[in-house]
């Protein structure tokens, strides 16, 4: 490199600097490098480990050390000295080193702290490696180990100090704790698994392209990595995929999911919709042509379950829905169905919808939602929704009903019938609202009854929880809830143990799918749907109750009159929101107060409640203790999904 490129470069490179500098002022950013002296105080460290020399990545050094010049540079490490100065010049015969015979053979000096690099000695050589979009740069680091704390940022450090031993790289750094475990698995590696240096280049090699495609897409702009958007890409696509995809292909394929990256960066990446959106009423004149020509009058939608209604409940109930919709909306709908479709079976299944001209696809179960996620980020305009809650995908919305309120009721009605105050209560499975339908249920045997004991069983931990609830002498047990109100099948809901240890069933909370099924397609008509889009960054997650007719409790002719009046007291109070089930002193089994009186639980309380009402005797089970049959569900919907260790996939690098 002559002299003359050298200063060309530092021309291009200050002109970068500047713009930089002008942009961060503009947006209220600090407008130099970081300093890390002024943001690290010797109370906030545990100690230092000097790592050697390391080839570190240059996106990830953001400041210096010590104050120094640090106005010498942008907050990019672009320079910001004028040519003619004693800087420059410096700048300028490193720069020409660097493309000459000769190149920059020392390491820089840094230290790094929480993922970041900071120059101790060596700022001129990063802005010039820099300048020509140097990967890395090799550079002798001082670990910096910060104090333990719960914070996010912590426990991903401490998480990310965990995984650098198996991995040895830096450029893979995620925000959260937890990340690195699956990304471990979505490589088909154990979780032990210490990468060879082979498995360490191939990943390199391809990351640094996702890393290009991310910081294309913007995503720079998004308090997130590209390890961490990587994680969101592998939900929908294969690691290998990186080396086959074009990069207008894997531009195309980021585009798809970039919502899902950007839900992913929010603190609160699902919005629950309590709330029904009710039909508009006709517009007169041109109001009503133009609200014609916006919204469609006619939808096509394809049910997809993965049993057959013979088979499952469940999967009657929605079926059941399903005749609902049509006997309601009339030639307003078209419906396609496709029953018992497992696995990859249901992601065909929903793409031959699409070609049958589906609009709307309704899959009912949780497990589908993998095959929900892909189809949907392939057909962006396709409405897709799954039959589950908490799920933080924007390109599919989820629905459920809050059972929770049902529970309640017929918790008071346990109450009032059994003096000994001893009440049973088999629980299905540790997932999401189930807590919830077991603290309600508490909460209304305490409403009519203050000695009640709930005795809790699981029928995911052991084979005959009814059995044993009977062989402790209990009289009234709340069973699995009757799925319709059609299905009377015994014993169901709460139950009554007779002395010859019969079971009598006397109510249960319901589900009426066929009332979600047409408000939700009614929203699509008249723009609900639409209204809801507004939520930006966020998934949507429909969580109905009483209120719109989602819920139900379904009596027995052997309840006593009182009770029933009870009954439909505690009912239109609920439905109208002046009674609710967890708006009184809340305790937990440890003492601990949960609720005050006061204070309402937000929906999202209630939902992720992963804590027993103190009158509840009996536990959480843990992952180990459940029955391999109830562990998929408890993977997608648990409410501690997020500690279990992933299932790796087969090896792919």
């Amino acid at each position: 490199m002559s002299r003359q490129e050298a200063v060309e470069q530092y021309g291009r490179a200050l002109r970068q600097g500047r713009k930089c500098h002008k942009d961060c002022v503009l947006r209220g950013r600090y407008p130099y490098p970081q300093v890390l002296d002024e943001i690290l105080s010797e109370a906030m460290t545990a100690g230092q480990v000097e790592l050697g020399v390391l080839e570190i990545p240059t996106e990830q050094i953001t400041g210096t050390k010590t104050a120094g010049r640090r106005t010498a540079f942008s907050a990019g490490f672009m320079p910001l000295m004028d040519p003619d100065t004693e800087f420059a010049a410096k700048w300028i015969d490193l720069c020409e080193a660097h493309l000459g015979d000769e190149g920059i053979r020392d390491p820089i000096r840094c230290f790094e702290y929480l993922g970041r690099f900071y120059v101790q000695e060596g700022n001129k050589r990063v802005s010039v490696l820099k300048s020509y979009g140097a990967p890395t740069v090799p550079a002798y680091v001082i670990r910096l180990i910060p104090v333990w704390s719960q914070e996010p940022e912590i426990a991903a450090y401490y998480d990310f100090l965990r995984y650098y031993q198996i991995t040895g790289l830096y450029r893979v750094y995620c925000s959260r704790p937890g990340s690195f475990a699956k990304l471990q698995a979505a490589l088909g590696f154990e979780p032990d698994h210490v990468w060879t240096e082979e498995e360490r280049r191939v990943f390199t090699s391809d990351f640094a392209v996702f890393q290009a495609a991310f910081r294309k897409q913007g995503g720079g702009e998004l308090p997130v990595t590209a390890a961490d958007a990587l994680i969101v890409w592998l939900k929908f696509y294969r690691f290998e995929d990186l080396e086959d995809m074009s990069s207008q292909e894997l531009a195309k394929s980021l585009s798809a999911i970039w919502a899902d990256v950007k839900a992913d960066a929010r603190a609160d990446p699902i919005s629950v919709s309590t709330e029904t959106q009710e039909e508009q009423p006709p517009s007169p004149g041109f109001l009503e042509r133009l609200k014609k020509a916006v919204f469609p009058d006619h939808l096509t939608i394809a049910f997809v379950s993965d049993h057959l209604p013979g088979e499952s409940g469940w999967a009657a109930a929605h079926d059941l829905g399903r005749q609902y919709l049509e006997a309601v909306m009339g030639d307003q709908v078209t419906v396609l169905r496709y029953d018992g479709v497992k696995g990859p079976m249901a992601e065909g299944a929903m793409e031959e919808a699409i070609l049958r001209g589906a609009q709307v696809i309704f899959a009912t179960t949780p497990p589908l939602i993998n095959a929900c996620r892909k189809v949907a980020a392939r057909n962006p305009g396709i409405r897709v929704l799954n039959c589950s809650v908490s799920m933080p995908y924007t390109g599919v919305r989820t629905y459920y009903s809050r059972v929770y309120e049902g529970k309640f009721i017929t918790g008071a009605i346990a109450g009032a019938m059994c003096p000994d105050g001893r009440i049973g209560y088999v629980a299905s499975s540790p997932i999401f609202g189930v807590p919830a339908g077991i603290n309600a249920f508490a909460l209304g045997a305490q409403l009519t009854n203050p000695r009640a004991r709930i005795l809790l069983h699981w029928s995911c931990a052991e084979e005959d929880p009814m059995s044993a609830l009977v062989r402790e002498g209990v009289e009234l047990i709340s069973n699995r809830d009757v799925p319709t109100p059609d299905r009377t099948r015994e014993p169901w809901g709460l139950c009554r143990v007779n002395p010859d240890g019969a079971l009598r069933s006397l109510a249960s909370p319901y589900w009426h799918w066929g009332k979600v099924y047409v408000k939700l397609v009614k929203s699509m008509l008249n723009g609900g749907w639409d209204a809801l889009s507004a939520q930006e960054g966020q998934a949507v997650n429909y969580w109905w109750g009483m209120q719109s007719g989602a819920v139900g409790v379904l009596l027995s002719e052997d309840l006593p009159a009182g009770v029933r009046q009870l009954v439909e007291i505690l009912r239109q109070g609920v439905a109208s929101g002046s009674i609710h089930p967890f708006q009184g002193p809340v305790r937990d089994q440890a003492g601990a107060l949960r609720g005050d009186g006061d204070h309402w639980f937000s929906p999202e309380e209630i939902l992720h409640m992963d804590w027993l009402c103190s009158c509840v005797e009996g536990t959480i089970p843990g992952y180990e203790a459940l029955l391999p049959m109830a562990r998929s569900i408890v993977r997608l919907q648990g409410v501690y999904r997020d500690s279990i260790p992933p299932e790796k996939e087969g090896t792919i690098l």
